[in-house]
C-alpha cells in the first residue's frame, strides 16, 4: 500500500509558530508532526510514502533525509505552485507503487483510530474511495446515506449545498482527515491542477464507490492546525 502526508500548508492558522517553520515540522510530544504522521503510516505496513512539500520546503527535504525510516519515504515538491490536496495528490502519482491504493491523510491531524479497522472496512467493501467521518460539530458536512454511501455536502455558515443524488435519511457527518483512494480514480481526476480532493469525490460518487468510515464518538481526534488545538491534544496526551 501507498501513503501521502499533506504537508505543504502554508500553516497560517500555527502562527507566529510557522514564521520561521513549516506547519508539518511543529512539534507534539516532543516530536515534529510529520513523524507522527509517518510513524502512524509506517505501523500498518505501508511500503511507500509520499510527502508533498511547499511552505519551507528544504526544512521538511532536511528532515525526511535526515531520518532513516522503515518505509520508503519521497518528496513531491509543490515549491513552484501549491496545488492543494486533489492537485498535490495527482502530482504525486507517479511515485506510488502502480496500482496499490493510496492511505492519505493531512499533516495535522492526530487521532487515536485504529487504522488497521479502516483499511479493513476500505478493501472489505471493495470500495473505490473511503472517507474517514466522526459526528462532531463544524461548519462544514459530508452527506451520506444509509448505506453511508457520499451523496452531498453543505456549508452551515454559507448555506452552499452539493446534491450528488436525493437521499432520504441523510447524515452530516465532518471530515476526519484520512482517507484512502484506489489507484484507478485517480486517472477519473483529470489534469494537475489546483483543485480539492473534496470536490473530486463529490464529482466522482454518482459512478464509484465512495463511502464514509464513521469513528467511534470517543476515538480521540484533533485537528493540531492552531496554537490552542495543538496545546489541547499536548494535554490530552501528556494525560494518558
Amino acid at each position: 500500500m501507498n501513503a501521502m502526508i499533506f504537508a505543504a500548508g502554508l500553516g497560517t492558522r500555527l502562527k507566529p509558530l510557522t514564521n520561521n517553520l513549516p506547519k508539518a515540522l511543529a512539534p507534539f510530544m516532543g516530536k515534529p508532526l510529520l513523524w507522527h504522521a509517518i510513524k502512524s503510516m509506517e505501523a500498518v505496513g505501508v511500503k511507500r510514502i509520499v510527502v508533498n512539500v511547499h511552505h519551507f520546503a528544504q526544512q521538511i527535504i532536511d528532515f525526511v533525509e535526515a531520518n532513516d525510516w522503515q518505509a520508503d519515504v519521497i518528496i513531491s515538491d509543490e515549491s513552484d505552485l501549491l496545488l492543494e490536496t486533489g492537485g498535490g495528490l495527482l502530482k504525486a502519482k507517479p511515485f506510488f507503487i502502480a496500482n496499490e491504493p493510496v492511505l492519505i491523510r493531512n499533516v495535522d491531524i492526530i487521532t487515536s483510530t485504529n487504522l488497521e479497522s479502516f483499511i479493513y472496512s476500505h478493501r472489505n467493501n471493495k470500495n473505490d474511495a473511503t472517507l474517514m467521518v466522526k459526528k462532531r460539530n463544524t461548519s462544514r458536512y459530508l452527506l451520506f446515506d444509509d448505506k453511508m454511501h457520499l451523496c452531498g455536502w453543505k456549508n452551515t455558515k454559507t448555506q452552499e449545498q452539493i446534491d450528488v443524488y436525493q437521499a432520504s435519511n441523510k447524515k452530516d457527518l465532518a471530515f476526519s482527515g484520512m482517507h484512502i483512494v484506489e489507484a484507478h480514480l485517480l486517472n477519473k481526476m483529470g489534469a494537475i491542477r489546483p483543485f480539492s480532493i473534496i470536490q473530486a469525490y463529490l464529482d466522482l460518487a454518482a459512478q464509484y464507490q465512495i463511502n464514509g468510515y464513521q469513528v467511534d464518538d470517543n476515538e480521540a481526534w484533533f485537528d493540531v492546525g492552531t496554537i490552542e488545538k495543538l496545546q489541547d491534544a499536548e494535554k490530552y496526551y501528556s494525560g494518558k
